[in-house]
């Protein structure tokens, strides 16, 4: 079992940016595969990006459109999702995951991560 906790939300500005970190606490995150999803309020949980074993592929949303980046940290045990242009509707709870996947087609599904951090609030102001 691994949990994970999100940090570096927090209140931004249209056009501006923000990173958002993912950390295992005492535990490397290189043998998993992670996602980060989102929330918005009033709205079902969605698919933002992940990152997949081997090779460290990368998945986006089509919302996404290349304002997003995500990466494995230097650090074993983080996962960080850069956020730029931000815009007001990208105001959600963002929630790092993580998995082991059989299948690499199941990459952006939600119900194929296993476990989830609490998530970590980012509002952006217009």
């Amino acid at each position: 079992q691994v949990q994970v906790v999100e940090s570096g939300g927090g209140l931004g500005q249209a056009g501006g940016s923000l990173r958002l970190s993912c950390e295992a606490s005492g535990r490397s995150l290189t043998n998993y595969d992670m996602g980060w999803f989102r929330q918005a309020p009033g709205k079902e949980r969605e698919f933002v990006a992940s990152i997949i074993r081997p090779g460290d592929d990368t998945y986006f949303a089509n919302f996404v459109k290349g304002r997003f980046t995500i990466s494995r940290g230097n650090a074993k045990n983080t996962i960080y999702l850069q956020l730029n242009n931000l815009k007001p509707e990208d105001t959600a709870v963002y929630y790092c995951a993580a998995t082991i996947l059989n299948d690499r087609l199941d990459a952006t599904s939600e119900s194929k991560y296993k476990y989830w951090g609490r998530g970590t609030q980012v509002t952006v102001s217009s």
